[in-house]
C-alpha cells in the first residue's frame, strides 16, 4: 500500500499491482474499496495497476468533512494522486459509479488523459441514468435461470419502491451466478462505506450540460464497455453515453453482467488490452462500431 495527500489533507491510499505501463483505476460502488476489483481479469500481467481507495474507503482515511464524499469534490483527489505518481498523462480505467468521477475528471483535466476506459459505467455525470424499465428488461433475459422465479419479483418490488434491497436478486448483477460471484457479493458489505455512498450522488454533484461541453473537446480515445446482460447500463444506454465523446468506441461483452472481468476474464482482458495497445488512429475491430452507429448489443 502507498499513500498520498488530498488537497484538504485527507490521506489517500492506493495499491500497486503488476508490471508495465501504468493503468490508473477508480473503483465504483459507489464508495467501495478497490479490493473488489481483484486483478481485473489478469491485467497486472500486462500493466502496472494503481488502484485508488477513495476517501473514506479501504485503507484511505475518513475526511474531516463528510460533504466531500460528493463525487465532484473528489476530482481534485484524483488530480493530486496523478501528480503524486508523477504521471504527465495517464491511462484511466473506471468502473460503474467510478466512471462518473472519471468523466468529471476528464472534463476538468482533459490534457491529463491518454486513454479512458469506462467499464459498465454509471453515466450520471452526463445526465443519464439506468431506469427501472432498463433493469427489468435486462433481468428478463435471465428467465431460464433456476433462481429467476424467486429473484425477479423481489427485484421488481425493490425498483418500484415497495421493498428493501434483497440479496435474492444479486444474481442479476453477474453474468454467471457461481462460487466466484457469491464470494464477490459476500465481501461487499465490509468493503463499502454506505454513508459515503449515499452522499456520492448528492444534489449538485453534476452539471451535465457543462460536462458534455467540456468532454466534446476531449481528444483522447475512449472505450465504453458494457455487459450484454447488465441492467445498469444496458448496451443501449452505454452507446448514448459514448456519444458524449468525440473519439469513443463501444464494446459489448457477451454474457456479461456488471462485473465483466469476473464473467469472462479472458474476453475482458483481450478487449481492454486491444484498446490500450492500439496505435493512435487505429481502426476499430471489425466486430464493433464507433459510438452512435446504432447497432444493438
Amino acid at each position: 500500500m502507498s499513500t498520498c495527500t488530498a488537497p484538504d489533507g485527507t490521506r489517500l491510499a492506493y495499491h500497486l499491482r503488476g508490471d508495465g505501463e501504468p493503468l490508473v483505476v477508480l473503483p465504483g460502488g459507489p464508495m467501495r474499496a478497490s479490493a473488489y476489483l481483484g486483478d481485473l481479469g489478469g491485467l497486472p500481467a500486462h500493466r502496472r495497476l494503481a488502484l485508488l481507495d477513495l476517501r473514506g474507503t479501504g485503507d484511505s482515511a475518513l475526511p474531516a468533512d463528510p460533504a466531500t464524499y460528493r463525487c465532484d469534490h473528489m476530482v481534485e483527489d484524483v488530480e493530486a494522486w496523478r501528480a503524486h505518481m508523477g504521471l504527465e498523462h495517464m491511462d484511466l480505467l473506471a468502473h460503474s459509479a467510478g466512471a462518473a468521477l472519471a468523466m468529471l475528471y476528464a472534463a476538468r483535466h482533459p490534457q491529463r488523459i491518454r486513454r479512458l476506459l469506462l467499464i459498465t459505467p454509471n453515466p450520471s455525470a452526463l445526465g443519464l441514468r439506468a431506469t427501472p424499465e432498463d433493469r427489468l428488461a435486462a433481468a428478463r433475459l435471465r428467465a431460464d435461470e433456476p433462481w429467476f422465479a424467486q429473484a425477479f419479483p423481489a427485484l421488481r418490488a425493490w425498483l418500484a419502491g415497495e421493498a428493501d434491497f434483497d440479496d435474492v436478486f444479486l444474481p442479476f448483477f453477474y453474468g454467471r451466478w457461481d462460487d466466484a460471484a457469491r464470494a464477490h457479493t459476500d465481501a461487499e458489505p465490509e468493503q463499502t462505506n454506505e454513508m459515503a455512498g449515499e452522499r456520492y450522488f448528492a444534489e449538485g454533484a453534476f452539471t451535465p450540460d457543462a460536462t458534455r461541453t467540456a468532454l466534446a473537446a476531449l481528444t483522447a480515445p475512449v472505450l465504453v464497455l458494457a455487459g450484454e446482460l447488465d441492467g445498469g447500463p444496458r448496451p443501449e444506454l452505454a452507446r448514448r453515453a459514448a456519444e458524449a465523446f468525440p473519439n469513443a468506441e463501444v464494446a459489448v461483452q457477451p454474457g456479461a453482467g456488471h462485473y465483466p472481468w469476473l464473467d469472462d476474464p479472458e474476453w475482458f482482458l483481450q478487449r481492454t488490452l486491444a484498446f490500450l495497445d492500439a496505435p493512435a488512429g487505429a481502426a476499430l475491430p471489425s466486430a464493433e462500431q464507433p459510438a452512435g452507429a446504432g447497432s444493438p448489443g
